[in-house]
């Protein structure tokens, strides 16, 4: 049975290399204003707050885990009556650590912030599946890893930051996948936990081939037509043929980027009857006909 998620996974090719240890105390406020990377931040001890431009603010404890997959305005502050409002904090380094607010005294916070990577060309398309913010709190996994990631930061042991690398990008698939039960805006990870849309969408992932329609998919989540689309538009932010076509360009750029066949055994792979209709359907999403794209990849390896 195909699983969806680990589909996703190994599609996204999550890694989170770029890790900071942050600390703040008293009034203090950070805003970034990124271009779109993913932007994670791990509360290890105490709390803040974070708020992205068009959302209020939430609170963030020890063992939170927040996960921007597209990060581009976002403010993080501190707890104190008035931080909110402060004057924007300049970084100051110190020991291996970044410390906001007052310099004296015991952090009121400590969190590992960064940036991950998503390694797949097709980034842009599945990022854009995902919600605008994954929060996550109160999963005794999650905390067990985010423990485990703390106590390895703190340890001066060797191969430190190999290790905590790999521990993050652990913890990132970990959190994208309990994510799923808490996503509460359109996205890939909220038609995950649907059970209903999940079997239509295992079976579509199983058979991606198949000229699908709305009414055979409806059929696989035992839903009636109307509800299965209406249902998927929302809970997914995109109708079910389009979700469809999505997918087949992605799985279709991935094959010719691994060199899994030539342009018309790649059509047939992801159900197009003719390499034709298939090369002009690729170029028109992806912006080149799919046998440059495969000499480009080529190329680039």
């Amino acid at each position: 049975m195909v699983d969806p998620f680990a589909e996703l996974v190994l599609l996204l090719q999550p890694e989170a290399p770029f890790s900071k240890y942050v600390t703040g105390a008293g009034r203090w406020r950070v805003r970034r204003v990124e271009a779109g990377r993913p932007f994670f931040c791990l509360v290890l001890e105490g709390g803040c707050r974070l708020a992205l431009a068009d959302r209020d603010p939430i609170l963030l404890q020890q063992d939170d885990f927040v996960l921007i997959p597209a990060a581009r305005d976002f403010t993080v502050f501190g707890l104190q009556e008035g931080s909110e409002d402060a004057e924007a904090s300049s970084a100051v380094p110190r020991d291996g650590e970044i410390r906001h607010g007052v310099q004296d005294g015991l952090p009121e916070v400590r969190m590992l912030v960064g940036y991950c990577a998503f390694g797949s060309p097709d980034a842009t398309l599945l990022v854009s599946l995902l919600p605008a913010l994954v929060h996550v709190r109160g999963d005794a996994r999650l905390g067990a890893i985010a423990q485990l990631v703390g106590d390895e930061f703190r340890a001066a042991r060797p191969a430190r930051e190999v290790l905590l690398a790999k521990l993050l990008e652990v913890l990132l698939i970990e959190a994208l996948r309990t994510g799923a039960h808490h996503a509460d805006a359109p996205g890939l990870l909220r038609g995950l936990a649907d059970a209903r849309l999940g079997a239509a969408r295992r079976r579509l992932h199983e058979d991606p081939a198949r000229a699908w329609t709305v009414g055979e998919l409806a059929r696989e989540a035992a839903l009636s037509r109307s509800t299965f689309f209406e249902r998927f538009s929302r809970a997914l932010g995109v109708a079910p043929m389009e979700y469809l076509f999505n997918w087949r360009m992605a799985m279709a750029r991935s094959l010719l980027r691994e060199n899994r066949g030539g342009v018309a055994e790649v059509a047939q792979q992801v159900g197009y009857g003719s390499a034709s209709a298939f090369s002009v359907a690729f170029a028109r999403h992806v912006g080149v006909p799919p046998a440059r794209y495969a000499q480009g990849a080529s190329a680039a390896v």
